[in-house]
């Protein structure tokens, strides 16, 4: 018999993708309630992308459409490349979540909102002359209109915590009750309460208490008619964890250091959004890992050369206004011809700008921005688990080249996450520091010296001895150097010969560079479309769905950015459009134009988020569509 009062539990209905995001004032914590949801789903074996979306301020105003926080997932049983751009379920915690999230939600989307703070004043603060619950405004979405606050508050009762406390453990009950919305355990989320609260046990006790409410109320309430389920994806076999771009990034540069047998020094000054790459860096002492937090920029990549110096792998992170105040220093680098990383994750400029919003302006600076001929590698990481490899090249060709090297990440590969299958490192090819052990040269007297600016034919990578090795001492510094010995010249030939040889080394490092790989399942497509950095997920995503439409479209990608690989003029010429998308105003596309001469079409957004991979699909469709009528 069925209890009155009680709907029986239904089998859940197998769904392929959702996308769900989470938003509610920047206290409200949005971004530990989705960070838990992409946990358990993960646990299952979903593919999962996130997009954590938070206000730059430390506390913005309660209630007000810039304090907002959102964290978005997208989970699924195949391969996924994206956040996605369009929720299917928008968990609201407060009006302001509501109304700065609800334009992004489709029609018929489902929104489960807690009204306990839909009151005229809260209303009035963010521009709503009348409660949206009421007026008709959500008419056109599922909604499920509930107190959370109260819900919560009411099954914490019993731990006598105060109301503020209380009234936090509403993210728990959302979290429980999405939980079972999408079939989905709360063991996970009750071990990490108990070690995040272990020596709070009020606290503790009264969130899980709150999550398994949540999970309870699901099952029981009558208000939800379905819930649902989403398979496990196939992914190779191997051993997976959660990562983000920044721990990605850590983690490849202690690979890095770890084939090149060289300690790793971090120096580095907090900055939005790269700070998590010290903090992770700063954990792992047991490795030797050594990390400085600096007073300043300048000091983090001074002290960073420094150590790249004494035979260390000297590495420095921050953001574009950093990278301003570092250039001196990465010229100084390049004069001296050190090994030196540089991340670069990327923030919405100029200036301040937004720093928690996501951006690939600083292309440009990062291949230009330097005085002199000054020329470094760049190259950067199409996608959170991507940050490792990358991280790890841009270390072999900071040793193997005796260069400074710009690696490139931005906000949304830094905060994003994915299941990253953790390599087998004997897989991971060595790196040969190649240090000088012994003389290479005679001096005007014949007798065996040092040349610190003597050349290896292939690479042009001057010979490197770490300071203190007998018999190989040297002079170093900024001032331009004669050829071989190292010595200050301001000889008119020299320099020319210099600033050519310093080119055509970094131009040489072609040679390592694999040719850029086209995806044209068809072999007709005549439009091309060609990203880098983190437009790999919407580019690759929009083609997809572009195909799937009937159509031909070609994509490729460019992880080498200065240089680029050496068959990419040859590919560009191949198709008759070639479109490049970017979060700035087009400044690989002008590159390209610049150095091959091809007309390529830029499709440039610049609002903080990435590229909507709607947007782009349709746009592509229109310029295909064009293209084939003209044609």
């Amino acid at each position: 018999m069925q209890r009155q009062g009680h709907h029986p539990v239904a089998q859940p209905q197998p769904l392929d993708r959702v996308v769900i995001r989470f938003a509610g004032d920047s206290g409200d914590g949005m971004q530990l309630t989705g960070d838990r949801f992409t946990a358990e789903a993960a646990g299952l074996g979903n593919d999962i992308a996130t997009l954590p979306n938070f206000p730059a301020e430390i506390r913005a105003p309660q209630g007000t459409l810039p304090g907002v926080s959102s964290f978005q997932l997208h989970f699924a049983d195949f391969d996924i490349v994206t956040p996605g751009d369009r929720p299917d379920v928008l968990v609201a915690m407060n009006p302001a979540a509501l109304k700065a999230n609800l334009a992004d939600l489709p029609r018929d989307g489902v929104i489960i909102v807690d009204t306990a703070d839909f009151t005229k004043r809260n209303l009035s603060k963010i521009g709503w002359d009348s409660n949206p619950l009421e007026d008709g405004t959500l008419e056109s979405y599922k909604v499920h209109a509930l107190n959370l606050t109260h819900l919560a508050t009411e099954t914490v009762k019993p731990f006598g915590l105060t109301r503020k406390d209380a009234s936090r453990t509403k993210n728990m009950f959302a979290l429980g009750l999405l939980s079972w919305m999408y079939s989905r355990s709360l063991e996970g989320t009750i071990s990490f309460l108990q070690r995040k609260f272990a020596g709070k046990p009020d606290i503790r006790d009264a969130n899980i208490a709150a999550a398994q409410a949540g999970h309870a109320y699901g099952e029981t309430t009558e208000s939800f008619e379905f819930r649902y389920e989403v398979a496990p994806a196939p992914m190779k076999p191997g051993r997976y964890r959660q990562v983000s771009g920044n721990m990605a990034t850590a983690y490849g540069l202690m690979a890095g250091a770890h084939k090149a047998d060289m300690q790793l020094f971090l120096g580095s000054y907090p900055i939005t959004p790269a700070s998590d790459i010290l903090h992770e860096l700063s954990k792992r002492k047991d490795i030797g890992v050594v990390t400085f937090q600096a007073e300043d920029e300048i000091a983090g990549v001074a002290a960073a050369l420094g150590a790249s110096y004494g035979g260390a792998l000297g590495v420095t992170s921050t953001s574009g206004p950093g990278i301003l105040l570092k250039s001196e220093t990465i010229s100084l680098g390049v004069m001296t011809e050190i090994p030196l990383v540089i991340v670069n994750v990327q923030r919405a400029g100029p200036s301040t700008g937004m720093p928690t919003k996501t951006e690939q302006a600083d292309l440009l600076q990062a291949i230009h921005g330097r005085n002199g001929e000054a020329p470094v590698p760049v190259i950067a990481a199409k996608s959170a688990i991507d940050c490792f490899d990358t991280a790890v090249e841009a270390c072999r060709i900071a040793i193997k080249y005796r260069t400074p090297v710009i690696m490139l990440s931005d906000g949304y590969l830094a905060n994003g996450s994915e299941p990253w299958r953790i390599p087998n490192l004997d897989d991971i090819a060595p790196i040969e520091p190649g240090y000088a052990t012994e003389p290479n040269g005679t001096d005007a007297k014949d007798k065996p010296t040092f040349l610190p600016y003597d050349r290896d034919p292939e690479t042009l990578a001057r010979a490197f001895a770490i300071p203190g090795t007998p018999g190989l001492e040297h002079r170093i510094g900024g001032i331009e150097k004669a050829a071989g010995t190292g010595n200050v010249s301001y000889d008119p030939d020299n320099h020319d010969a210099m600033v050519r040889t310093r080119a055509a080394k970094i131009d040489g490092i072609v040679r390592d560079i694999p040719d850029v790989e086209v995806s044209d399942p068809s072999g007709r497509a005549r439009v091309l479309v060609l990203g880098w950095g983190s437009t790999w997920g919407p580019i690759t995503a929009a083609a997809r769905r572009v195909r799937l439409s009937g159509r031909d479209v070609a994509t490729a990608h460019l992880r080498h950015l200065n240089p680029m690989p050496a068959n990419l003029g040859e590919v560009l010429r191949r198709y008759d459009r070639v479109i490049i998308p970017e979060m700035n105003l087009g400044q690989l596309a002008s590159l390209i134009r610049s150095r091959y001469l091809v007309d390529v079409h830029s499709y440039s957004r610049v609002r903080g988020l990435p590229i909507s991979l709607s947007e782009l699909e349709q746009d592509l469709i229109a310029e295909i569509d064009q293209h084939t009528q003209e044609a």
